[in-house]
């Protein structure tokens, strides 16, 4: 069975850092491609970063929606089977609920964690 659990959200302030992990069980992240989702209260969610699969240089390498491109950065740490989220120089408008996702097939993501909350006061 597979599981996401997304952790590390919380409240801070406009140009803080913050960092969110998902801990993956029932797969290896070495072999799949993960990413990270938000949605904002009254918005559609929306995609941040992605990660690819790091045993194909094909599809390895990482990608970011342009809203967080510079100051979002997305990693891997193979050993805990665990993505992470780094997150700097946030803004108001990273407000929302982040989700980790896993496996890309058909054109959709097949799992997807709890998700966890991220508020960013002024």
């Amino acid at each position: 069975q597979v599981q996401l659990v997304e952790s590390g959200g919380g409240l801070v302030q406009a140009g803080d850092s913050l960092k969110l992990s998902c801990a993956a069980s029932g797969l290896t992240i070495n072999v799949f491609n993960l990413a990270w989702f938000r949605q904002a209260p009254g918005k559609e969610r929306e995609f941040v970063a992605r990660i690819g699969r790091s045993d194909s240089a094909y599809f390895a390498g990482s990608h970011y929606a342009d809203s967080v491109k510079g100051r979002f950065t997305v990693s891997r740490d193979s050993a805990k089977n665990t993505v992470y989220l780094q997150m700097n120089s946030l803004k108001l408008e990273d407000t929302a609920v982040y989700f980790c996702a896993g496996v890309y097939i058909d054109g959709a993501y097949k799992y997807w964690g709890q998700g966890t909350q991220v508020t960013v006061s002024s």
